[in-house]
């Protein structure tokens, strides 16, 4: 679970190499099977992992506590393990293991076709990495704002178990650590019509710009640099979730589009109706898959 700094030493290069033992002599369901005794273990025995999902957990099911509470811990870690397991499956098996969906391709299609740009606004839900392949009906190159060191973890989906590449990535990296957090790359991948995706959902360390609105019931910030994208250039903003719906299934969903009007400047403020849209979308979201919402940190402190 990648929490925070503490968190990623739950992970160790021999507990990938057994998993990646299990897919090769067993397949998924040995892979599952181990998944599912290690988050176990995990959630009865460390502290942090529990404590990494209650913060959303208080929210989503608010009158849940003891054995409850901790099997609603548990089904949110063997979900994101299961993710975790299904994008090694990709890596050692190949993209055919997993069936990826796209709803609204129709609508996909046609903004792109209007050559205003694109912002695809994405969240920690399901396995946006695995639904990025759906993003293929678009035929573009997608730039995606991504910190250097989770951009190298991402590029592991498209290497073989070795490290040699199996297939080009079909986004290319912006890193936020960049000049002026990579504003101007950005500012010019919307203005010659091209695609940037960014994360909706959790404000980096750096970010300075927030928008305030209400989730689940309490206030949290979210980023709002792609609100003030979408007014400086006049890209629409579509809004993408994605979710595991069967063992072998993912579905990506066009969930919305939202205009953003030009000129509104940079107060915070002006950006809230359109950042509550997408937090109702994620409410929405929350309701139907409460165990695939990702952001393992409290929001809402």
């Amino acid at each position: 679970m990648p929490v925070n700094k503490k968190q990623r030493t739950l992970g160790s290069p021999w507990g990938y190499k057994a998993f990646y033992l299990f897919i090769r002599l067993g397949g998924r369901r040995a892979a599952y099977l181990l998944l599912n005794c290690v988050c176990a273990v995990y959630v009865l025995f460390w502290p942090q992992v529990r404590h990494g999902c209650n913060p959303y957990l208080d929210r989503r099911f608010p009158n849940s506590v003891g054995f409850t509470r901790l099997w609603q811990q548990y089904q949110m870690v063997v979900a994101f393990g299961q993710v975790m397991v299904d994008r090694a499956i990709v890596s050692s098996l190949g993209s055919d293991q997993i069936h990826v969906s796209l709803v609204g391709r129709e609508q996909l299609l046609k903004v792109r076709d209007q050559k205003r740009g694109m912002i695809l606004l994405m969240s920690h839900v399901g396995c946006w990495q695995l639904a990025m392949s759906a993003m293929g009906a678009l035929n573009e190159p997608i730039h995606m704002l991504m910190h250097g060191h989770a951009s190298s973890f991402e590029r592991h989906d498209y290497e073989k178990e070795g490290g040699e590449i199996k297939e080009e990535s079909p986004y290319r990296v912006i890193d936020p650590q960049g000049y002026l957090g990579g504003a101007f790359e950005m500012l010019a991948v919307l203005k010659h019509g091209g695609i940037l995706s960014v994360m909706g959902d959790r404000v980096p360390e750096h970010e300075k710009n927030r928008v305030h609105v209400s989730f689940l019931g309490q206030q949290v910030a979210l980023p709002m640099s792609a609100y003030h994208l979408a007014s400086a250039t006049g890209a629409p903003i579509v809004v993408i979730t994605s979710r595991k719906c069967a063992e072998t299934h993912y579905e990506m969903v066009v969930a919305d589009v939202i205009e953003v009007p030009q000129g509104l400047g940079r107060r915070p403020s002006a950006f809230t109706p359109y950042a509550q849209r997408y937090a109702a979308i994620l409410e929405d979201y929350c309701q139907d898959n409460p165990y695939q919402f990702f952001n393992f940190f409290d929001m809402w402190r």
